[in-house]
């Protein structure tokens, strides 16, 4: 129980953040649509100067926000160090475009003018987003303090398949010895 809670906290944040990115995605798209084909005037979007640079970058998150999602749901079912790499880097990257999408966000909402429901909603979903991807990407690097919440980043001997195991009755290699599948001597 000890080493789920992390996976437990962060599971359900991870659900939670994959629905708001396709929300935002969905509705960044349709206002985009709008914005290029020039119907600003539609009853439920408006818009100023920061608009569409607001909405590339808000779709360009919910892009990778979704994918990231896809490596989070891996690390999530495995929950290992080896799929803490690929869930950690594309949510730090899908956090910092979040991010830059907010800071739009805040431009936008700044500079004022008539937006419509629909560009509020998005500016909210952004916002919201770039604290719940950070608690995200906070959860699943939490095992780097402790082993408590979950996976870090540890020094594994994946090619014997044997981990350090302190304290469990584990003999540590000596300086040079061959190791099965590795190719050369190495020390330990």
């Amino acid at each position: 129980m000890a080493t789920t809670v992390g996976r437990n906290i962060a599971a359900p944040l991870l659900f939670l953040n994959l629905v708001m990115y396709l929300i935002v995605l969905g509705f960044a798209s349709w206002c985009l649509n709008k914005y290029i084909n020039g119907q600003t005037n539609h009853p439920s979007f408006g818009g100023n100067g920061a608009t569409p640079f607001f909405l590339t970058f808000s779709i360009l998150a919910a892009v990778i926000g979704v994918a990231s999602k896809i490596a989070g749901a891996n690390h999530i079912r495995f929950w290992r160090n080896d799929s803490l790499a690929a869930a950690g880097a594309s949510s730090i990257v899908a956090w910092a475009i979040t991010a830059l999408a907010m800071g739009l966000a805040c431009k936008q909402i700044n500079i004022g003018g008539w937006r419509g429901w629909r560009l509020k909603m998005i500016e909210a979903f952004i916002i919201i987003l770039t604290f719940t991807q950070f608690l995200y990407l906070m959860l699943i690097h939490a095992g780097v303090l402790s082993s408590k919440y979950g996976p870090g980043y540890r020094d594994q001997d994946y090619a014997t398949g044997q981990g350090h195991g302190h304290g469990h009755g584990h003999v540590p290699h000596t300086v040079g010895e061959h190791k099965a599948g590795v190719g050369s001597t190495m020390a330990v």
